[in-house]
């Protein structure tokens, strides 16, 4: 790249108009620091940059203003702002993937002579994620009893507990006072009766107070989060005490430990690409990790909870309410239930993975972050 950039030479690289990068400079959004030998002004590279975070953020769809608050953040450096914009841009791609599904199965429905009702139709455009998969939630999602004492554990002698990413409710201590946060309006509804009150808001921006709780938890719900470091950061923000439940995306062992993202679905390391490191996460808020066995008969129905009962995947309720499902794309789901189902009819699976049956727990990956 040369080392300063005209405005036209920026205007074609960027595929926008000059005209737009002359508003973006009126307006001192964007404006070039440099100036040629002829006098006029140039892009140098820290101004390229700034452009480039601007146009990120202005094809997500936020307005001028928003994006103005969020390039001059100081606390945000520019692979934070990657970050970001790669996790809302998954967000997107997850909410197109889901409203494709749906598309598929009203096509579907109609080559059988059914039609949709005009609800499940307007329901198409209006999904996400977790408005596709958040009704399969109460049916597999629910409290591990052993993974609930570890976390339970981990808050210590915390009182006042801020549950980020809450969902339904799962894993939150009945004995504490506890505050939620769930983003999504499908698993807010879902919470039951006389769960604690639930705040909709994202964990990126938790609006509290500094040091408002004794403890701030959240489980499995990180890979959701847009920026996941910046939302640990704010945990570390409005609690003393921090306790999370993820997994190892940097630890390619457990991944061909497990026999369905090594034999069935190896898309699944895809969706890991540029995920932030454990250390990462550990880092974001001071803490340390430490390793949680997923024991054979767990309650929970996250993705790694059968791998001792391979049957399950082949559960249509099961797979839903997993986002990893969604995520990967209905071609690949479908090939991967084609081959597991083939293959433990076959009893090759049952081959592979003889060792498994003596086995109580396993360890997948699943780690508990603690500071």
């Amino acid at each position: 790249m040369e080392e300063h950039l005209t405005v036209g030479r920026v205007a074609e690289l960027a595929d926008v108009s000059v005209r737009t990068l002359h508003h973006y400079d009126e307006i001192g959004l964007v404006r070039p620091s440099a100036r040629t030998e002829a006098g006029y002004r140039a892009y140098s590279a820290g101004d390229v940059e700034r452009l480039r975070e601007v146009l990120g953020y202005r094809r997500l769809g936020f307005g001028l203003r928003e994006i103005a608050g969020l390039v001059d953040d100081p606390a945000t450096d520019a692979v934070a702002h990657l970050r970001r914009m790669r996790g809302l841009l998954l967000e997107q791609r997850d909410r197109a993937a889901a409203t494709v599904a749906a598309i598929d199965r009203e096509l579907e429905a109609r080559a059988m002579g059914i039609r949709t009702t005009p609800e499940e139709q307007l329901k198409v455009f209006g999904t996400q994620l977790y408005d596709t998969i958040g009704s399969a939630y109460p049916a597999t999602r629910r409290t591990e009893p052993r993974i609930a004492e570890r976390i339970w554990d981990a808050l210590g002698d915390a009182q006042t507990v801020l549950n980020v990413g809450a969902g339904t409710g799962s894993y939150e201590p009945r004995d504490r006072d506890v505050t939620a946060v769930e983003p999504s309006a499908v698993m807010r509804a879902q919470r039951p009766a006389g769960a604690a009150p639930c705040v909709a808001a994202a964990a990126e921006s938790l609006p509290f107070e500094d040091q408002s709780f004794d403890a701030a938890m959240a489980v499995s719900t990180v890979h959701h989060w847009p920026d996941p470091v910046a939302g640990l950061r704010e945990m570390r923000r409005v609690a003393r005490r921090v306790v999370v439940f993820t997994y190892d995306a940097s630890d390619t062992g457990w991944r061909q430990r497990f026999w369905l993202t090594r034999d069935y679905l190896p898309e699944f390391a895809g969706l890991l690409t540029d995920w932030p490191s454990l250390a990462d996460l550990a880092r974001a808020i001071e803490g340390r990790a430490e390793p949680v066995l997923i024991p054979w008969d767990c309650a929970d129905g996250f993705f790694e909870a059968y791998w001792r009962r391979p049957e399950a995947y082949l559960e249509e309720h099961v797979r839903r309410a997993v986002s990893v499902w969604t995520r990967v794309g209905p071609e690949a789901e479908q090939r991967a239930v084609d081959r597991l189902g083939d293959d433990l009819s076959s009893g090759r699976w049952a081959e592979r993975n003889r060792d498994l049956v003596a086995l109580d727990a396993a360890e997948l990956g699943l780690r508990l972050l603690v500071a």
